[in-house]
Formats: C-alpha cells, sequence, structure tokens
C-alpha cells in the first residue's frame, strides 16, 4: 500500500518506483477509497467538466453577484486587447476570475481546494489546453498532481482561511496549480516540488479579509493574481530554478505563520481591505438591503 505524508515523499516514491506523481495519487486514492482506478479517473474527467462549464459561464456574460460587488471583470479581462500580460496569462488569470465570479454568483463550481480558490486552478489549466492542446486525459492526470500537492499540505498546514489567511487558500491553489502546470510540460518530481515552494512562498503572509464577509472583494480578482504566480513558478521551475528553502518546509512555515496570524485577518471580516471606510460602507449597504 501506497502512504505519502509530504511532497519529498511524492517525489522519492516517483523516483524510485519510476512512476509519475499523479499516477501515485490515483492509487492512493483508489485504495483509501475502495474504489476502483476507473471510478477515480471518471470522476476526475466530471470534476474537470464542472471546472471548465464554470469558467465559460462568466466569461460569457456579466451577472453580478446577488451583492453586487463582482461580476463582468473577466469578461472584460478576457476581451482585452494589447496585454502586457500577454494572450496565455490574460487568458488563465481571466478564467480564474471568471470560475469565481460563478461562485459569487451561487453558480456550481468545483472547490480547488476552497470556494474562495475555486479559480486558480482551473484557469491555468483551462488556459493551458487550450494554448496547448492537452488533452482531457492529460489535464486530468495533472489534476491528480495537484491533488496529491492540496492533500499534503491539507493535512501539514491548512487550506482554510478561517484557518491561516488567504496564503491557505489562495497560496495552497497557486502551489497546486504551479505543479499542475509543471506536470503537463514534462517536468521531473523535483521540479514540481520547486514549482509549490516557489509559488507558496511567494503568497505567504497573505491576509483573508473578505468585505462584508463575502468571497468576492478582495478574493475574486485575487484568484486571477493568484495565477500568475502559479505560471511564474511553474517557468522558473522548469528553467532549472531552484526553492532554496525545500518544498515541506515552506508548507511548515506557511502553518506557522497562519497560526501565528492574529483573527482579525482570518475570514473574520474585522480587519484589513474589510474595515476600510468603504468596506464598511459596503457592508452596511448590502445587510440594510
Amino acid at each position: 500500500m501506497i502512504n505519502f505524508s509530504c511532497i519529498q515523499d511524492l517525489i522519492d516514491i516517483a523516483n524510485a518506483q519510476e512512476r509519475t506523481i499523479d499516477d501515485i495519487v490515483v492509487e492512493y486514492e483508489a485504495t483509501h477509497s475502495f474504489k476502483s482506478v476507473i471510478y477515480i479517473k471518471e470522476n476526475m474527467q466530471t470534476i474537470w467538466q464542472v471546472m471548465k462549464e464554470s469558467a465559460e459561464k462568466s466569461i460569457n456574460n456579466t451577472q453580478k453577484s446577488v451583492s453586487g460587488m463582482v461580476g463582468g471583470d473577466a469578461q472584460k479581462l478576457f476581451t482585452f486587447k494589447n496585454s502586457f500580460a500577454g494572450d496565455f496569462v490574460k487568458e488563465a488569470a481571466s478564467y480564474a476570475v471568471a470560475v469565481a465570479e460563478t461562485n459569487a454568483a451561487m453558480g456550481k463550481i468545483a472547490a480547488c481546494p476552497t470556494a474562495g480558490s475555486c479559480g486558480i486552478v482551473p484557469g491555468a489549466l483551462i488556459a493551458a489546453q487550450n494554448h496547448y492542446n492537452y488533452d482531457d486525459e492529460q489535464i486530468c492526470n495533472a489534476l491528480f498532481t495537484a491533488t496529491g500537492i492540496g492533500m499534503v499540505i491539507e493535512n501539514n498546514a491548512m487550506i482554510a482561511g478561517a484557518q491561516g489567511g488567504c496564503q491557505a487558500e489562495c497560496g495552497s491553489a497557486a502551489g497546486m496549480a504551479a505543479g499542475a502546470l509543471v506536470h503537463l510540460a514534462g517536468g521531473s518530481p523535483e521540479q514540481i516540488g520547486n514549482a509549490v515552494a516557489l509559488a507558496i512562498k511567494n503568497l505567504l503572509g497573505l491576509a483573508c479579509d473578505p468585505v462584508a464577509g463575502l468571497v468576492e472583494v478582495p478574493c475574486v480578482k485575487r484568484n486571477g493574481f493568484a495565477t500568475t504566480v502559479a505560471i511564474l513558478a511553474a517557468d522558473m521551475s522548469l528553467a532549472g530554478i531552484k526553492s532554496v528553502i525545500p518544498v515541506d518546509e515552506v508548507i511548515d512555515a506557511m502553518y506557522r505563520i497562519g497560526k501565528s496570524m492574529p483573527k482579525s485577518i482570518r475570514e473574520t471580516a474585522t480587519g484589513g481591505l474589510a474595515t476600510t471606510p468603504t468596506g464598511i460602507a459596503l457592508k452596511e449597504k448590502i445587510y440594510s438591503k
């Protein structure tokens, strides 16, 4: 029976058995869920379809959330010309924002790993499929790599903003997306680990301070920004750049930082952007309806 408790375990098993990380994760999932490998893979195909549908829903319309604070920005970014970021990065960020807008408008999404960070992995992978012609099976294999990364983070740190700030939500998702992209590019297990470390390191300490306590501001646009972090982390790792701090130590640092954060910036909406004059005014307006 395969077991792993950290990213280095996944890397070591992959190297020792000459397997890919996604293959290890599929076996782990099948063994521990008492489901067949076929069932596990078919379920991931279903999740991938939900991800794509949730992105297209907001790319193609300008529906506002119930609060009215977000909606329509994904389409604006997607159709924007002469982007400094380039077509791939702009499209990935657009899809990430689109999924988060669908969530804010009470649409169907796949929490990956949470609803607040639901757009980051799909945004990166939808753009990758569109630009590099990966088929659905290849994308789902990358999603299994992201799954293994997310499992380690959840077990060794946290993925909820209420526990560890937005570094735990968008930071974890960025690490998952970076690892998935490196997988798609044919990177080594070590490069996947470095990509995860690089992405998370650059979102450490990120506050969770949602205006009016809703997963909208700054959450929706933050999905787009975190997707760009994931893409650059993947590029850096594939270029041969290594994280000076090993990936599992980065995850541990995220845990310790999260535990030391004041409650005011851990999804309580009692600090940060939520308590700016505009944030307070928006809250009063929303809840006076």
